[in-house]
């Protein structure tokens, strides 16, 4: 993880970044400015690798404060508007199908020719229970509460939970400002497996490029479950820190999907780029074969002080 820490702190000396802006199918330059650069990352920690109980590969990242959302996307991004995340910890790949195979849980993935492969045709509460059951393979507290309708998440369990739209984002972003962080839509094709060269099929997972903060796959592959209910835009009134999205009005309500697929296109593929999928819970021919998931976790500095230790 020597190269995470370098990149991080590169970015540290040159805090001017580039402006996020809409990006077009066809673009090859960056898009013109729609706010400044305005993150500010925390310098108590960086982002560095960790290697759960279990032996799955996360990211811990610190905590920050950055822009979330554009002007110059879609409406449903709308209005941009000041986060402040706390430090968690983040799967480094979408989970696969042989991380489900080791809890035990069935395969409902289309494409099973390889157990690197990331999970998809996953419904939103059977993501909460893969959640649920590699917390107690680890011995940790479940997050979701299995009694109730939705599986309502206690947030101050230690254990797996899926990643609320404001912690997604923040890690895609890893501290910059554009539609994409790696810089212009022309060099998609080595972050991500979208629709211009996925050959219409999800890939073994980590075979493009990371982000700067060595995350894989967010642009691409698999469009991936957050745990907020979705809007066709942000909440004017919501918190500004560690922010959970909008209360459950009890209907068949929508959650958030994150990041672009095999199927998408370029715009699709960008940092903000919001999507809203019925969770198919009570769908039996639930087929969404373009979306799956990763973990994430709060855990207190001194295991993940102990964690990044192992880790090297």
């Amino acid at each position: 993880m020597k190269r995470i820490a370098f990149l991080y702190l590169a970015f540290g000396a040159a805090i001017a970044l580039t402006s996020c802006g809409k990006s077009g199918p066809d673009s090859e330059a960056a898009p013109p400015p729609d706010r400044p650069a305005i993150s500010v990352l925390s310098t108590a920690d960086n982002p560095a690798e960790i290697v759960t109980k279990s032996g799955v590969e996360m990211i811990s990242l610190p905590g920050g404060e950055f822009m979330m959302g554009s002007l110059q996307g879609s409406s449903d991004e709308r209005p941009p508007h000041t986060v402040r995340v706390s430090a968690f910890a983040i799967d480094k790949f979408e989970v696969t199908q042989e991380l489900l195979a080791k809890v035990q849980l069935p395969n409902p993935s289309h494409w099973q020719e390889s157990p690197k492969k990331p999970m998809e045709r996953v419904r939103w509460r059977d993501a909460k229970q893969y959640c649920n059951e590699r917390s107690l393979l680890e011995g940790l507290q479940p997050c979701y509460n299995e009694k109730t309708m939705d599986w309502d998440c206690d947030y101050g369990a230690n254990g797996y939970r899926l990643p609320t739209e404001a912690e997604w984002e923040y890690a895609a972003r890893a501290g910059t400002e554009g539609p994409y962080e790696f810089g212009p839509a022309d060099k998609l094709r080595q972050y991500a497996w979208f629709a211009a060269n996925a050959d219409q099929k999800t890939h073994p997972v980590g075979q493009r490029k990371p982000n700067r903060w060595g995350l894989y796959d967010l642009y691409g592959n698999v469009s991936e479950w957050c745990e907020d209910i979705y809007l066709a835009g942000y909440p004017k009134d919501g918190p500004a820190v560690d922010p959970r999205g909008p209360a459950n009005s009890g209907n068949d309500v929508k959650r958030v999907i994150r990041g672009g697929s095999w199927k998408s296109s370029p715009e699709a593929c960008r940092s903000t780029a919001r999507q809203g999928e019925l969770t198919g819970d009570s769908d039996a021919c639930f087929s969404t074969d373009y979306c799956g998931f990763r973990c994430v976790r709060r855990m207190a500095p001194d295991e993940r002080i102990l964690l990044k230790k192992q880790a090297k």
